[in-house]
């Protein structure tokens, strides 16, 4: 951060279970949404981003909806936006996969701006050939075939910030967007 006065460190935490420094622990990720405006957090929580769930649920002013979908989840978001709150949708990309009417007719048909984070299980296996999942193979083609732009964060080298970035830069577009979180 050297070179910029107005910088400022991003909250790191060690994660327990490898010992790294983890930019995406739940109190960042919760302080960088009520930052950016979020009103909501309408999620289905995975094994990675359910560990933010007492984060999300204890910080004031953020509301944390728990559905049973992923599909609900882009209606739960779509009614809140059109009564004027600014919701953000978290699923795991198996959800994604799931959930494809619901975007269809939220993004699409209705043209709402919604913002999804979507936890692509098996990233870092896939990368290196360690596994035979393919939510990391179909992930990316399903969301260019929705028309939905997307950034890939990877928690090793991003911070809750730059997801943040990403939110920002699709509210001022005007548009759906993505961001995928390397799991």
């Amino acid at each position: 951060m050297s070179g910029n006065p107005t910088a400022r460190a991003v909250p790191q935490a060690t994660d327990p279970s490898s010992g790294t420094v983890s930019l995406f622990d739940g109190p960042a990720v919760a302080s960088a949404l009520r930052l950016a405006g979020v009103t909501h957090v309408v999620w289905v929580p995975d094994s990675a981003l359910g560990r933010w769930d007492a984060a999300l649920s204890t910080t004031p002013g953020l509301t944390l909806v728990r559905v049973c979908r992923e599909g609900e989840a882009i209606g739960v978001a779509a009614g809140l936006h059109i009564g004027g709150a600014r919701p953000l949708v978290m699923m795991q990309c198996t959800g994604l996969f799931e959930a494809g009417d619901s975007l269809r007719n939220a993004v699409h048909d209705l043209k709402l701006p919604l913002f999804f984070l979507i936890g692509v299980r098996s990233w870092y296996a896939h990368k290196e050939g360690r596994t035979c999942d393919t939510c990391p193979v179909f992930t990316e083609p399903i969301l260019r075939a929705w028309n939905i732009p997307y950034t890939v964060i990877d928690p090793k080298q991003h911070s809750a910030a730059d997801m943040m970035a990403c939110y920002n830069a699709a509210r001022a577009s005007g548009n759906a967007a993505a961001a995928l979180l390397a799991e």
